[in-house]
């Protein structure tokens, strides 16, 4: 199965740019940056990906963003995870960024965006890699901060597809950004947010119902509401689902009690992406291959969520079922 997994042309639709950041480069980085982490060497790094919780990731994460500053750094972060991409027949990818965090350090946007957007066209020229862009508002800080970023998006507004909601989900429900997601709709942003994988079902209900998202990222928990279920399934709204992630985070006990399988069974449109895959033990392959390893899955069923990644991704029509062609030759 390992084969065929890397056989079939993927896409990626909830992969945080900044959760790709691999030790070597961020020990790199902050050696040419000369700021100080606290860590000595590259194992050192390594083993602070250790966590217990959402927020103690967050901590880690945050920090490690810090030797972020120059175009180039971006550059770097960016382009490592796209060689990834090329490793793992990855054709097409939806990354997701967090300005805030690097413009809360007095970086400027411009550069925190050039440096992202020059990785991803270089990839699209030399490996053919398709690629869209979603801004990420920060849902610990204020709906006010939010809108200042948005402010800030607009002169950059032909580089970033759509917005999206991350960061501490519980506590900060979608109702507390309804109206800068009404904003950025009308400004032409496509809509999604973290939803469902720390809080209950009603951070579901208020993403689909209070900021019209067109997909949730998560939405594991969905299945303690059997009305929410049937409402996923007849709308057929994406859930952009993270194996290994939730297992990471406690927001799943173990891989063999994870809900993907029965969420694709029951004819909801679930797929796997890899989130922050330095931090949370794989990339996409690595998610696919935990699930065969820990679930009865199919070859059939792996395919489904293969080609449910392309119809729930913003790619045109045509565009997907070109590679819903591809994949149907594999």
């Amino acid at each position: 199965m390992k084969k065929y997994i890397q056989k079939l042309p993927k896409a990626e639709l909830h992969l945080h740019i900044e959760g790709t950041f691999e030790p070597e480069l961020m020990f790199k980085l902050a050696k040419k940056n000369n700021i100080s982490i606290p860590y000595k060497n590259v194992e050192e790094v390594r083993k602070a990906y250790n966590f217990t919780s959402l927020q103690s990731f967050l901590d880690i994460y945050y920090a490690g963003a810090n030797v972020l500053v120059e175009e180039e750094d971006f550059f770097d972060l960016t382009w490592e995870y796209l060689l990834r991409c090329k490793e793992q027949n990855i054709v097409h990818t939806e990354i997701m960024f967090d300005p805030q965090t690097h413009t809360s350090r007095g970086i400027k946007f411009e550069i925190v965006i050039n440096g992202i957007t020059k990785a991803l066209e270089k990839a699209k020229k030399e490996f053919g890699i398709t690629s869209f862009l979603i801004m990420s508002f920060l849902r610990h800080l204020s709906q006010e901060e939010a809108f200042v970023i948005l402010e800030e998006s607009i002169p950059f507004k032909e580089k970033i597809l759509a917005v999206g909601l991350d960061s501490s989900e519980i506590g900060n429900p979608p109702q507390k950004f309804q109206d800068v997601f009404k904003k950025a709709k009308e400004l032409g942003y496509k809509l999604v947010a973290h939803a469902g994988e720390e809080g209950d079902t009603s951070y579901i209900w208020g993403a689909i119902n209070l900021l019209h998202v067109d997909r949730i990222d998560h939405g594991i928990r969905c299945d303690e509401d059997e009305k929410l279920l049937e409402y996923l399934k007849q709308k057929q709204i994406p859930l952009t689902v993270c194996p290994l992630s939730n297992v990471k985070l406690k927001a799943v006990d173990t891989m063999s009690n994870h809900n993907i399988v029965k969420l694709l069974r029951a004819g909801l449109m679930v797929t796997v992406n890899s989130d922050d895959p330095s931090y949370f033990g794989g990339y996409l392959n690595d998610n696919f291959e935990s699930l065969v390893k820990s679930l009865d899955i199919s070859k059939e069923e792996v395919k489904k969520l293969v080609i449910n990644s392309f119809k729930a991704s913003f790619l045109n029509s045509v565009q997907i079922e070109k590679y819903i062609e591809m994949i149907k030759e594999v």
